[in-house]
């Protein structure tokens, strides 16, 4: 099997710093500034649509509000995201999970795409997410990630030959590493901010590469 090669930089929700996060105009952004790698967040819609968002709620990035699971694909379609972000961002639109791979497809960008599912449908929002990489992706420049184990189980199931990754909080379950031996991950994601060195040198003697997420300071980057 061949080494599982990941880029130094992985751009959070597209180029979150840069754009609004999650977006198309983020994932290009994030392809202008020289990233090789976009990370993005799928839930599902009211009615069962993949789209490219963090949130449980739309209050934070758009001009919606309420749960995103109690809204269909056609209202998620009326929302607009961008303009919290900046003015100049104005009109921008929240991407299906379809939209999200034509755009990172057409840059040839790697994808680690995070399952973020709203509570309660952490099955189902992996199976619908898998089903469709599974028609489309071909190449191994792509993870899977998340916090749910019940969601990474179901990739395993569904899509056994894509790459897993377990993202752990700043709590860590003492089980953890019997956890992502049983999801046969590839990583493990940890919160940079939080985490101590003990935890780092855990992983390193699980032998598993370490994805750290959000470091945006350089001085973090070297430690």
């Amino acid at each position: 099997m061949s080494k599982f090669i990941l880029p130094k930089i992985i751009g959070h929700r597209g180029a979150a710093g840069y754009a609004p996060e999650n977006t198309i105009e983020a994932i290009q952004t994030a392809a202008d500034m020289g990233i090789k790698w976009v990370e993005l967040d799928v839930k599902l819609t009211k009615d069962d649509v993949p789209i490219i968002f963090h949130d449980d709620t739309l209050d934070r990035t758009t001009n919606g509000s309420g749960p995103v699971a109690q809204k269909t694909w056609s209202e998620i379609c009326d929302l607009e995201a961008g303009s919290w972000f900046g003015d100049s961002w104005a009109g921008t639109k929240i991407p299906s999970l379809e939209d999200a791979l034509d755009c990172i497809l057409e840059l040839d960008l790697g994808f680690n795409l995070e399952i973020k599912p709203c509570p309660g449908r952490e099955k189902e929002t992996a199976e619908v997410a898998l089903d469709f990489l599974s028609q489309c992706w071909e190449g191994d420049n792509l993870l899977i990630s998340s916090f749910q184990p019940v969601s990474l189980e179901t990739a395993l199931d569904m899509a056994p030959d894509f790459k897993r990754a377990l993202l752990l909080k700043t709590d860590w379950p003492d089980n953890w590493q019997e956890i992502a031996q049983h999801l046969e991950v590839s990583t493990v994601n940890i919160n940079g901010n939080t985490v101590s060195r003990p935890q780092i040198e855990a992983i390193i003697d699980f032998n598993k590469p370490i994805l750290a997420y959000t470091i945006n300071e350089p001085d973090k980057v070297r430690q």
